[in-house]
Order: structure tokens, then C-alpha cells, then sequence
């Protein structure tokens, strides 16, 4: 029996509660559905008689990436929805070609979360019919309608050993460049063909400020729980574990949702996180943080023209105030995100209803595409995915052969950090169903 609707993720965190959202919705309609990776071994059902109507992917931006994440998925498929979800760039990226589309990809259908995004993709060649606004999935969870999803703020500091008396302040941190040194920085420089010196220097220096004002401020108030929520990168940062043994009222936290976060915070300052769009439609408190001025080649959009905060003695007064204007302009935060009278799960279901039953918009398998299957990563995948059903690294098993050996730990590695158990996604799904009417 044919499968109704394909959808592949490419990150957990940044994605899975958005997609089991649809998911359910799209089930309650009478739609068959299924979630894989982008890893995930190559199954032939999928080719053959279980073969989806409609595949929606994470993110494709030219021919290679149709090829990757559609035909070595499902084979041809005219049916072809890009849930888009790097939509937050800088002034910059937004120009680029690459985060504009090219090839087939342009004869997908392209989710934007706002019409600033649906404008700019027209405007680079993108057709009106595939360029259509749903607005952000991942904002329905801090709309009214799911009041009640989150944990309140007594709950989430009993679970994590906070006094829920004090004041909760949340950081939510992008210093992923913090971590890396020189040369890791100029390997990456090297790949993506953009010199990331400067914006590595800013992210040290910022990280340094802003921990030295942590620091001072907590000490000068213990009646504070400040909750430093650490960017994916920050994984190996002394700087952290130094003031969390310190300060007793500082705490590196990165289990739960930054929107779990985010709703039961009294306080939220922020750097450069695409995040801040959460945190305004949360109608919550916010103040950025930025000890110096970012490169405006890696500073996202939404932050033109916001009020910063930039000295001690600035930090100090606004960890005081108890409400304050919103750092960013209201009608820039909306027209990137695009909060309508409807939750965006609902509007993007409609879409994706409307994609399956009519004739396709357009046709990204085409003449002018020649797809390739690729063979190497079919059984490359089935291989690696086999060790870590066996729990044994690559590295170990391919001890012979360095190259053979960095390639599938490089997989592995992938594989590792995308997957989630059927217990988490089972305890996801008895958590949103009943928002699901």
C-alpha cells in the first residue's frame, strides 16, 4: 500500500517536535505518514509499493541536494515539498545563490515562514506557485492555543535542583565559534570559502565579556538562577565549567527545549540566536547582549536596527527591570515569521492536503535534471548502520584502513547525532496529541 507522505529531518532538536506536529495532524485527517533521517538506511519499499505520493524534505538547495535527500530516497518524485528551515540568514546570505535556489530545486514546493522570505525567493527566480507562506511550526508551541504544553517554571526548576523562588534568567547563547581554535577555524574557512577569522575572534571576545559580567552580576546577586542554555558547538568550553563550579546560581543547561526555557524564564537575554523570534511571540522579557558589534555578513537579519546592550552597567540595569520595550521591531520579527489568525500546523497541513490531491505545481524531474543513484552511500549506510545497532565505532572495526575508517566514523558520527529512541518519540507524541483536534 502506497505511503501517503514521506517527511525526512535532517536535526532532532531543530525539527522532530515541528514534524510530529504535522504528523499527527495529517494522521487525524486520514493520511498515512512516516518520519525518517536523511541517514536513515535506503529502504526499496519506499522505491517500489510503499513509494510516497508527496516527500517533504528538510532542506535542498540546487540539483545535488534533490538527488540526495529525493531520488536516493524514493526515486522520481513530482511531488516535492522543502520545509526550508534555514530561513534566518544575514543581509549577506540572503543575497547568496545558494540560499536562494537553483536547478530543479526552484521547481519544488518552498515553505516560507514569512512573506520578507517568500519575496526574496521570487525575486531570485523562484515561481510564485512554489513559493507559498505557512508560517513557522516550531512558533505554534508558544501560541495560546497550546497553553498548558510546557512545563511551568516550579516544574522545570525542580527538575533540574533550581529554586523556583528566585528569579529564573535565561542565556541563550550562539558561541559555537567559541570552542574551535585557529586551525579548526581555518579548516572551516577553507570548505565553506568564507574567511570566519573575524567572526571566531568576536565570538571568543563576546563569550569572555559576557561570562566576566555573569560573574560579577551573580555574586552581587544570589536571589538570581541564571540558566546559560549552550550553543550545539559548545561542547568543550572550560569558561563554563569554570563559573558553574564558581557561582552556585550559574547553571549550563542543554537538556529540554530552548521554548521549555524560553516560557518559564522571567528573564532572557540573548546574543545572535534566530531564537529571539520565539521568545516575542512568548511575550516574554528580552534584552540582547552585545559586548561588541558582530560582522553584519554573519548577523541575522531580524536584529537590524535592535537596541543593544553593550557595558556592565547596562547588563546590570536591564536584569532589573521587570518589563521593558521589545529589542527588536515588531513589524521585522512578522514579517519573517508570520503569525496568523491560524496555527501554522494547520496551515502547512493544508498545503501539503492540497499538494497531494491536485496535479503537481510543477516538475522538478524533468528533462533538464538527470538524477544518479548513489550506490556507495546505499550500502555505506546499511554497513554503518549496522555498527551502531552493535554499538561499535569505524574506527575500531576499520583499524586497517584510515581512510575506510574516518569515512564511516564521519557517518557514524552523523548517525549518532540524529537519532532518537522510539521511547523519546513516543513520549513526544503523548505529549502533543492533545493539542491535536
Amino acid at each position: 500500500m502506497a505511503l501517503d507522505f514521506l517527511i525526512l529531518y535532517e536535526h532532532v532538536v531543530r525539527e522532530y517536535e515541528s514534524l510530529l506536529l504535522l504528523k499527527l495532524e495529517l494522521e487525524r485527517r486520514g493520511y498515512s505518514v512516516e518520519i525518517r533521517q536523511l541517514l536513515d538506511r535506503k529502504k526499496l519499499r519506499y522505491f517500489t509499493y510503499k513509494k510516497p505520493r508527496v516527500l517533504v524534505s528538510s532542506n535542498m538547495y540546487d540539483n545535488e541536494g534533490l538527488n540526495s535527500h529525493v531520488y536516493n530516497n524514493v526515486g522520481r518524485c513530482q511531488r516535492v515539498v522543502n520545509l526550508h528551515w534555514e530561513q534566518m540568514l544575514s543581509d549577506t546570505q540572503e543575497e547568496e545563490a545558494w540560499f536562494n535556489f537553483a536547478g530543479n530545486a526552484k521547481k519544488c514546493v518552498q515553505t516560507c515562514w514569512g512573506e520578507l522570505t517568500r519575496q526574496r525567493l521570487i525575486a531570485h527566480g523562484v515561481p510564485e506557485q512554489n513559493a507559498v507562506v505557512t508560517g513557522a511550526v516550531m512558533m505554534d508551541f508558544v501560541r495560546p492555543e497550546f497553553e498548558g504544553y510546557f512545563r511551568t517554571k516550579a516544574e522545570l526548576c525542580n527538575a533540574f535542583g533550581l529554586d523556583s523562588e528566585k528569579r529564573l534568567t535565561l542565556y541563550i547563547s550562539s558561541f559555537g565559534y567559541a570552542s574551535m581554535d585557529d586551525a579548526e577555524v581555518a579548516e572551516l574557512s577553507k570548505m565553506a570559502g568564507t574567511d570566519f577569522g573575524e567572526f571566531a575572534r568576536v565570538n571568543r571576545s563576546s563569550m569572555k565579556t559576557t561570562l566576566d559580567w555573569f560573574d560579577r552580576y551573580l555574586g552581587e546577586h544570589p536571589e538570581v538562577e541564571l540558566v546559560y542554555r549552550r550553543h550545539p558547538s559548545e561542547w568543550n568550553s572550560p569558561a563554563l565549567a569554570e563559573l558553574a563550579a564558581k557561582r552556585p546560581n550559574f547553571h549550563v543547561i542543554f537538556e529540554d527545549s530552548v521554548k521549555q526555557w524560553i516560557v518559564a524564564a522571567d528573564d532572557i537575554f540573548i546574543w545572535m540566536s534566530t531564537a529571539i523570534a520565539e521568545v516575542y511571540f512568548a511575550k516574554k522579557n528580552c534584552q540582547i547582549l552585545r559586548p561588541e558589534p558582530i560582522p553584519h555578513e554573519f548577523d541575522p537579519v531580524i536584529y537590524a536596527g535592535g537596541r543593544y546592550v553593550t557595558d556592565y552597567a547596562g547588563f546590570a540595569a536591564a536584569a532589573q527591570q521587570t518589563e521593558a520595550a521589545f529589542p527588536v521591531d515588531a513589524a521585522r520579527i512578522e514579517g519573517y515569521f508570520d503569525n496568523g489568525t491560524a496555527p501554522a500546523y494547520l496551515r502547512m497541513c493544508d498545503l501539503l492536503e492540497e499538494i497531494y490531491r491536485s496535479e503537481p505545481r510543477d516538475t522538478p524531474f524533468d528533462a533538464e535534471f538527470q538524477p544518479r543513484f548513489n550506490l556507495l552511500k546505499f550500502f555505506a549506510l546499511g554497513g554503518v548502520h549496522l555498527l551502531y545497532a552493535l554499538k561499535l565505532e569505524p574506527k575500531k572495526v576499520f583499524f586497517f584502513s584510515k581512510p575506510l575508517a574516518d569515512f564511516a566514523q564521519r557517518i557514524y558520527g552523523y548517525v549518532d547525532k540524529a537519532h532518537i529512541s522510539k521511547a523519546e518519540i513516543t513520549k513526544m507524541e503523548e505529549r502533543i496529541a492533545p493539542f491535536v483536534r
